[in-house]
């Protein structure tokens, strides 16, 4: 017999934006439980947003970040006959929505030489455009789901 689910508890929205991307992208921003360090980072970012594109919605530019990195592919990895295959699988929306922020934090803090938030900022704007690491993260995977299409029959 299959055992209950867990339900996940739900997060709370962020106080100034009132998003709940918002809120758990604060979250992955997060180091050592420093909570207040990162909000700050991801509300300056924010602000740097605002000023760099003219934009009064820094939020509508974020969005378009997290759906420009999120993957719709990726490979697993799986055992069939003692080789290992590389399968192609859809990627659930919860996932992708983590691999995106997940893929914009580590492209920010890869940078050198300029304080968090703005390499942050710099990051959200280059991936609502189509362009930084996180895009090229995103298309590094779907070209290995692309190559291991033809083991897509061992899904399970």
């Amino acid at each position: 017999m299959r055992r209950k689910l867990k339900t996940k508890p739900k997060i709370q929205p962020d106080y100034t934006y009132d998003s709940e991307k918002v809120s758990k992208f604060i979250n992955y921003v997060m180091q050592s439980g420093k909570k207040s360090t990162a909000r700050g980072v991801v509300y300056r970012a924010f602000e740097d947003i605002k000023e760099k594109t003219k934009n009064s919605s820094p939020l509508e530019i974020f969005e378009t970040a997290l759906k420009n990195t999120g993957p719709t592919m990726e490979v697993r990895a799986r055992r069939v006959g003692g080789a290992n295959y590389q399968i192609p699988r859809e990627v659930r929306p919860e996932r992708r929505q983590f691999l995106s922020m997940k893929w914009i934090v580590d492209a920010a803090r890869n940078g050198k030489g300029k304080p968090m938030h703005v390499k942050l900022a710099d990051e959200i704007i280059a991936a609502s455009n189509n362009e930084g690491e996180a895009v090229k993260k995103r298309e590094n995977t779907h070209k290995m789901a692309e190559a291991n299409k033809a083991f897509a029959h061992f899904a399970w």
